[in-house]
């Protein structure tokens, strides 16, 4: 199991790959979202808004801690959050085979299929 200043550091490397696009790329897919990050196995949350200047306002939270529905949710564990971010799992190979949940529209799923 991984902690949460890990799975933090994941979040930024992410966040470091999405900076890494040419801004016109990221204006064109990104569409600006509150995203919930959930890993049960830390019973944590963390919570940030996706927009074109990347991932901002990333807190984390107690997962018993109420706070208003997300437009997007992903849950996964904290060993397979660092996987993502350290490019040792691929996101459809985890998506497929169940290790991330993703809830959201299918627009914002196709919006950001294009970033990975």
């Amino acid at each position: 199991m991984s902690s949460i200043d890990a799975c933090l550091h994941g979040i930024a490397r992410a966040n470091e790959r999405i900076l890494d696009e040419p801004l016109d790329r990221r204006r064109e897919h990104i569409r600006e979202r509150t995203v919930s990050v959930i890993v049960p196995d830390l019973d944590t949350a963390f919570d940030m808004r996706l927009t074109v200047d990347g991932l901002t306002d990333v807190t984390h939270r107690a997962l018993s801690t109420p706070v208003p529905t997300s437009q997007v949710t992903v849950t996964v564990s904290s060993d397979d959050l660092v996987a993502l971010a350290e490019d040792r799992l691929n996101p459809a190979v985890a998506l497929f085979s169940r290790r991330v949940k993703v809830d959201a529209t299918l627009g914002d799923l196709l919006h950001m299929r294009r970033l990975l």
